[in-house]
């Protein structure tokens, strides 16, 4: 059998390595986008900041981990699928066969489209290559502007801070990381991220980028020039789908695929960031694009290929963000349902924020800043969908008592 995995990241490294465990005999090869081992895009920040060498984003760790798994990494991107005759073109007249095939490409970064996003000077921060460049650019007082303010934009923060440099933020809706934080929670994270010496305009998007005697000039929509040494554009990614068209493999915004990972055609498998998979709570598709999602469904899509039955239960969203050393997170429908309930604390001073959205008796969804205890009884609850009875009314009153109600909750079920 002819194991083929577009992709290294999680999702395709850890489908190998079950596929490995699963099927002894097989032929597995392992795609990879780029040169070098497989590595974690996660690990990208703390290499930013110094707290680890470029090593250290290698998802494993062993320079012999691969053959001695027998897994052939293959130092190519794929071009087409061509599903009628089970291959997948790499390029220069090269085609790679196979009789199951897994597509864990992940995303890539979506392209402002304003004039000047080509110039030199403007990057994105989303592989090893990119985060070598703004390594080598990044000084003290050097002036960095940043478009973005979500996930990705966040977590980046840190790094570009601890080598000294001059960061402004610009936001084009009016809060940060608004696909996981209420009004409330991005007022505390941009107060928070202010304080800690980063400039955020919210509301703002360049109308272009100039270049002068090597100094980036970024136009605003109120008429005036933000100077910069770099301009990193991070304003989200979309699924890596591109190399797909004409295969016959039907998509939404990603490979649309059932609970055992196999898309609209029999022996082809999606995982990760480019899966659009049933979400465990409201059934309904759609991509979850966080790491331990992937390694999940890697593993789900890889033993069905090897012909052992599994099934994925559906994604739970959830994201924990640590922002210049200020922990959020989002769990489930944190925005809240038609007809539901919510709670919440908020102290300002201390950067502390708890909301909860119920639904019935149920805890459907959360917002939290700087609460860093029991967010895993938060996932517990609403993952579990535990029925909280009395205990409902006991967090309408106190949000805080999160673990008390887990624990009742539970019990109640056992």
């Amino acid at each position: 059998m002819r194991h083929l995995i577009i992709g290294s990241g999680p999702a395709g490294v850890v489908a190998a390595e079950t596929l490995r465990k699963a099927d002894p005999a097989a032929e597995i090869t392992l795609l990879c986008g780029e040169a070098g081992p497989p590595y974690s895009r996660m690990a990208i920040p703390y290499l930013l900041k110094g707290g680890i060498a470029e090593a250290g984003t290698h998802l494993r760790k062993d320079a012999d981990h691969y053959s001695r798994l027998r897994i052939q990494l293959v130092q190519a991107r794929a071009q087409s699928v061509d599903t009628a005759n089970r291959t997948v073109s790499v390029g220069a007249g090269k085609s790679l066969p196979y009789d199951r095939l897994l597509i864990a490409t992940g995303s890539r970064p979506s392209v402002e489209r304003i004039p000047g996003i080509e110039l030199p000077g403007v990057h994105h921060c989303w592989t090893l290559e990119d985060a070598r460049t703004i390594l080598a650019k990044a000084r003290p007082g050097t002036r960095i502007v940043q478009m973005g303010a979500g996930f990705v934009g966040c977590i980046i923060m840190e790094g570009l801070l601890s080598r000294g440099v001059n960061l402004t933020i610009l936001v084009r809706s009016g809060y940060m990381v608004r696909r996981m934080m209420n009004p409330t929670a991005s007022g505390l994270l941009r107060r928070w991220c202010e304080a800690k010496g980063v400039r955020i305009l919210t509301h703002t998007q360049p109308k272009g980028i100039t270049s002068e005697g090597g100094v980036l000039q970024v136009a605003l929509p109120d008429g005036s020039i933000l100077p910069a040494d770099m301009y990193l554009s991070v304003v989200g990614v979309d699924p890596n789908l591109g190399f797909l068209g004409g295969s016959g493999i039907e998509l939404g915004q990603g490979v649309l695929v059932d609970a055992t990972m196999q898309s609209s055609l029999p022996g082809i498998y999606a995982a990760g960031d480019v899966a659009e998979a049933n979400d465990c709570l409201t059934g309904k598709r759609q991509i979850n694009a966080i790491q331990p999602n992937a390694v999940d469904q890697g593993r789900i899509a890889a033993l069905n290929m090897a012909g052992r039955p599994a099934r994925f239960k559906g994604s739970f969203v959830f994201n924990v963000l640590t922002t210049v050393g200020l922990v959020s997170s989002s769990f489930g429908e944190w925005q809240g349902v038609p007809g539901g309930e919510s709670t919440e604390v908020l102290d300002e001073a201390r950067y502390r924020y708890l909301n909860l959205q119920f639904e019935g008796d149920r805890l459907v969804g959360a917002n939290t800043v700087g609460f860093t205890d029991h967010v895993g009884a938060l996932r517990g609850l609403i993952e579990g969908r535990l029925p909280l009875g009395v205990w409902k009314q006991r967090l309408m009153d106190d949000p805080t008592q999160i673990m008390q109600a887990y624990l009742a909750a539970a019990h109640s079920m056992a």
